[in-house]
């Protein structure tokens, strides 16, 4: 298993009437209302003191992402986070996972390719290029591309980057979106041919297609838990099978929100409200604006109709122990949060790298390095080991990193940063 800190790096101090009072936590939120750009500064800084606990306490990974005007999670730049992770954690065996940089919304996609690549140098080689389609909200209303166009683009710009990649000789490329006279990336990855490529989803099944034909890791991203993925995970995996691919877990991610604690009714006194200030406030979006006209392809808009997800209970409606016990959130004493994670996570989906959102929603810094903490020591030990005896090779990890040995929890790296 490959087992990465994955940080949103939200608004954590949302007033307590914000979905009363406020359309959406994205596109529309005003700043001059909500934010003080000092305290923003401390959140960022939060953020990657987080992380950077997360690769001394042993994580394999440290992931980032991108989004636009909002306070979900506003990393607009996850190049620049991510720059500051492999600089700071040079030396180490942590791979910097970019969840990622989004390709329709930079124009040309290079912008992509040269930062990537640079990430890949700095770090000496640990980037994981998650290389997203983007959220219609980020892409669509925030950055104006048009929904019918949003895949096709996503679809060009993945291939020009490929090649600009790869590419011996400087090329042109006259596409439909893109048209560059000279291409000659500076600088180059040091992984070659390319960086390992993660594509996220969260429910399209053209991008199942995509993923098995380029023979990239697909990563199920949802906040609904894992057994609201298990039919679209199902489908992924007959895929894999249609199309001739091997059943390696490597082939596949998963992100799941996790809490832990002494013990499951300490968890509860701890991470309730930040639990429940994430799933009010920080998913308070109109439901047309997850799928505007034209941003899925028919055979998807088809399966998102008909899957149970979209039928499920508002979840503004629910609690805490509502959120635990649908598996929104695997939460507990570390022996019910690896179990529960092995189980209903790794083998019901059959993934082998998964990815923990440790820091959620209005959770305070020391409570979040606290989480990271114990779930370092307690949890990730139990689960490293996860298909060894299968004998599955990790080709969506950076090669050095595959076989290194990780320290084996925070006990051995000493105090938390201040």
């Amino acid at each position: 298993m490959k087992i990465s800190a994955f940080h949103l790096m939200p608004h954590r101090e949302l007033p307590v009437d914000f979905e009363k009072r406020y359309e959406s936590v994205w596109v529309t939120p005003p700043w001059w209302e909500l934010a003080d750009a000092r305290r923003v500064g401390e959140y960022y800084n939060w953020t990657l003191d987080e992380l950077l606990y997360a690769a001394k306490c042993g994580f394999d990974g440290v992931c980032t992402n991108e989004h636009h005007q909002n306070a979900y999670g506003f990393m607009p730049s996850p190049n620049i986070m991510g720059s500051v992770l492999a600089k700071l954690t040079n030396g180490s065996d942590v791979a910097i996972v970019q969840m990622g940089a989004t390709l329709p919304t930079s124009n040309p996609p290079l912008r992509v390719a040269e930062e990537y690549a640079m990430l890949d140098c700095i770090s000496g080689g640990r980037l994981v290029a998650g290389l997203p389609l983007g959220s219609p909200m980020d892409v669509s209303l925030c950055y104006g591309v048009t929904p019918m166009e949003h895949r096709e683009r996503y679809r060009e710009a993945f291939a020009l980057t490929l090649k600009a990649w790869q590419a011996r000789e400087i090329f042109a490329w006259n596409g439909r979106y893109f048209q560059l006279a000279n291409v000659n990336l500076w600088p180059r990855p040091i992984q070659q041919p390319h960086p390992p490529i993660w594509v996220p989803g969260s429910g399209s099944i053209s991008t199942f297609d995509f993923a098995v034909e380029h023979d990239v890791c697909y990563c199920f991203l949802s906040y609904s838990g894992a057994r609201s993925a298990k039919t679209m995970m199902d489908g992924y995996w007959r895929v894999v099978a249609d199309k001739g691919r091997d059943l390696n877990p490597y082939r596949a991610g998963f992100l799941q929100l996790v809490v832990v604690a002494e013990n499951d009714a300490r968890a509860e006194e701890m991470y309730a409200r930040h639990v429940e200030y994430f799933y009010h406030k920080c998913l308070h979006v109109p439901g047309i604006w997850f799928s505007p006209p034209g941003n899925q392809d028919y055979r998807s808009l088809v399966a998102t109709m008909h899957n149970p997800v979209r039928r499920a209970e508002n979840p503004k409606t629910l609690r805490y122990r509502d959120f635990v016990e649908r598996g929104y959130v695997i939460a507990g004493s570390p022996a019910t949060v690896r179990d529960r994670l092995k189980e209903e996570v790794i083998d019901s989906l059959r993934v082998g790298n998964l990815m923990v959102l440790l820091q959620i929603g209005s959770m305070p810094h020391e409570l979040a390095l606290e989480n990271i903490d114990r779930f370092a020591r307690e949890v990730l030990p139990h689960l490293r080991g996860v298909w060894d005896d299968e004998g599955w090779v990790n080709h969506w990890w950076p090669k050095r990193l595959r076989e290194s040995a990780r320290p084996r929890g925070a006990a051995a790296v000493g105090a938390r940063p201040v």
